[in-house]
């Protein structure tokens, strides 16, 4: 909550225009993509930069991480040369590594399990809109993939209602499941039953049905999720409160309509840019400034 409530006063910083608040000068992030994105390097990028930091951007070919050179290896070089890392991975493996052998802070910009920084953007936006985050109900419609069980750890340590309607056979991670409802913090729910689950919902948020790395099941996976795409009609039976949240790239016509996304009730753009300022908040927490 407390790097939350950093992410908005920076942001309100950054929205008056003031450029004169620059923790990072002098500083300089390695920013390592297995994995590609257009969010995830711009909103780094740019916040580092906004901030008075210089970052580096190593892409899929510059260092084939744990092909060309051992991750422990690239750990400790990367080390000797910057302040932050930032990687956004396939493999969860991979973060760990990094953080094992770095000797600076690593901040997970996504892998296969996880998308820590996705959730911290899409809590702010929540506070944004709603006013807080506690006793919300946020429903999440789709695969049970790292998006979830990012929701799923946010559960563990913030009190709201999270709950997961997903096709039978794409739940997320029992152990993640079982770790957040132990905490007794959050009301958790996994349900095979879309339209039960958003009744009364703050947030109905969904993700692509199969992400980067599953194309080759795309087609299987649109047939089984048939009756989890959210459409007009499922927001209505959430009701006129609830919000529209999507942490995007999304494929319009498949587990969203066009519809839902241009809606008055779509946070999804205001949820994008705040990607940038809860990194920085991260940023800043993980550097002690």
């Amino acid at each position: 909550m407390k790097i939350l409530q950093c992410a908005s006063e920076v942001k309100a910083k950054l929205k008056s225009g003031d450029r004169n608040f620059l923790p990072f000068k002098g500083k300089s992030m390695a920013m390592i993509f297995t994995k590609p994105s257009m969010r995830t390097r711009v909103s780094f990028e740019t916040g580092f930069f906004l901030l008075g930091g210089h970052s580096i951007y190593l892409g899929p070919d510059d260092i084939q991480m744990g092909k060309r050179e051992e991750t422990r290896d690239i750990a400790r070089v990367l080390s000797g040369y910057n302040d932050i890392i930032m990687a956004r991975v396939f493999t969860h493996q991979d973060i760990l590594d990094l953080t094992k052998y770095a000797t600076i802070p690593v901040v997970n910009g996504l892998t296969d399990y996880n998308h820590p920084c996705q959730i911290m953007a899409d809590a702010l936006t929540i506070i944004e809109h709603i006013g807080h985050l506690e006793g919300t109900k946020v429903v999440y419609v789709g695969d049970g993939n790292n998006i979830v069980h990012s929701w799923l750890l946010l559960a563990s340590v913030v009190p709201f209602h999270f709950v997961c309607a997903c096709p039978k056979g794409f739940e997320p991670d029992e152990e993640t499941v079982r770790k957040a409802k132990s905490t007794g913090i959050s009301k958790i729910e996994i349900t095979n039953d879309p339209k039960e689950a958003v009744v009364g919902a703050d947030v109905v948020y969904s993700d692509v049905w199969a992400s980067m790395g599953q194309k080759e099941e795309a087609e299987y996976r649109r047939k089984v999720f048939q009756g989890f795409q959210v459409d007009e009609a499922l927001m209505e039976i959430a009701g006129s409160k609830a919000y529209f949240m999507h942490c995007l790239p999304a494929e319009r016509g498949v587990e969203v309509t066009d519809g839902v996304i241009e809606a008055p009730y779509s946070i999804v753009f205001p949820q994008a840019e705040n990607r940038l300022h809860a990194q920085n908040a991260i940023m800043l927490h993980v550097l002690g400034l």
